[in-house]
C-alpha cells in the first residue's frame, strides 16, 4: 500500500486561526466506539466573474435531522456509479495524485471517483448538470442519478476541478465523514433539471451569495472554516499547487496539516 501524503503541522505556540476556531467552538467528545469516517466529497461553485467571487449555497430543509436550515454546500459520498460514470475530461493531475495519495493505493481512482460523487450529488440536490453537451449523451450510464444525468445530454467533466480542502469528522458524531471539498466555476454548469429544490426537498433554496456574505449565513463550522481557507487560496490565485489543508483531531486536539 502506498505511503500517505507527507503533511506539515502548525507547532502549537503558532496554532492557526482555524484551529483555534475549532478548538473553541467543536470541543473534544469522549466516546468508547469507533465510527469509521466514510470517504465523501462536497462541491462549491464559484463565480469570479463580477467585482467580488461569489458561491452557491443551499438551505437545508428545516425538518430534516442532520443539520436542519443551515447553509450547506451540495455534497455526499461515493455511490458505486460513481467508479463506472463515462467523463469528459480527467481531474488535473497534481489535483488527481493529491487526492488518491490520501488513502493509499487499496482503492484505484479514488480521487475520480470523489470528483463524480460531488458532481451526481449536485445534481441530486439542486438540478445543476456540470460537464460538457459537446459530445452527445453517455453511452450505458449506471443506473439511478447518472442515468437521468445522462438523458439531458451531458458529460460529467473533471478538468476544471479544484482541491481546497479535505476535513474528517471527529469522534463521538453520529455521522462521520472524510470530506474533500472541491471547487468548479459556474461556467461549468451547462444545465438545470427543474422542481428540484422545494419545500419538500432536502434544499428548499439555492442562493448566490459573496464570499463575505456567505461567511455571516447560518453555517455548520467546517464549512465557515473553509470559506475562509478558499478565500485565502483565491488571493494566491488558486493554483493546483497549493498547499491543501487538512483539518482533524489528533489525540483529542484539533490540527491543521498541508497536504
Amino acid at each position: 500500500m502506498a505511503r500517505p501524503a507527507s503533511t506539515t503541522q502548525q507547532p502549537a505556540e503558532h496554532e492557526h486561526e482555524h484551529v483555534r476556531l475549532l478548538r473553541e467552538r467543536e470541543p473534544p467528545i469522549k466516546v468508547a466506539g469507533f465510527l469509521r469516517p466514510r470517504p465523501a466529497a462536497t462541491l462549491m461553485l464559484l463565480d469570479r466573474t463580477g467585482p467580488e467571487p461569489t458561491v452557491l449555497m443551499g438551505r437545508r430543509n428545516p425538518a430534516v435531522k442532520f443539520m436542519p436550515g443551515k447553509f450547506v454546500f451540495p455534497g455526499g459520498r461515493i455511490e458505486p456509479g460513481d467508479r463506472r460514470m463515462s467523463v469528459a475530461g480527467a481531474l488535473p493531475e497534481p489535483v488527481a495524485d493529491k487526492m488518491n495519495k490520501l488513502r493509499g493505493s487499496r482503492v484505484p481512482d479514488m480521487a475520480r471517483a470523489l470528483a463524480l460523487a460531488a458532481i451526481r450529488e449536485t445534481f441530486e440536490e439542486t438540478g445543476l448538470l456540470l460537464g460538457t453537451k459537446e459530445y452527445g449523451a453517455p453511452a450505458d450510464p449506471p443506473a439511478g442519478a447518472w442515468t437521468d444525468f445522462a438523458a439531458r445530454g451531458v458529460y460529467p467533466d473533471l478538468e476544471s476541478v479544484s482541491f481546497v480542502a479535505r476535513a474528517i469528522t471527529p469522534p463521538g458524531r453520529a455521522r462521520r465523514f472524510d470530506a474533500c471539498f472541491l471547487v468548479m466555476e459556474t461556467s461549468a454548469i451547462v444545465d438545470q433539471a427543474e422542481n428540484v429544490i422545494g419545500p419538500d426537498s432536502e434544499l428548499v433554496e439555492l442562493v448566490r451569495v459573496p464570499l463575505q456574505e456567505a461567511m455571516q449565513l447560518d453555517l455548520p463550522l467546517i464549512t465557515l472554516v473553509v470559506l475562509r481557507e478558499l478565500e485565502k487560496r483565491l488571493a494566491a490565485g488558486m493554483g493546483h499547487h497549493l498547499p491543501t489543508p487538512l483539518f482533524r483531531e489528533r489525540h483529542r486536539k484539533w490540527v491543521r496539516e498541508e497536504l
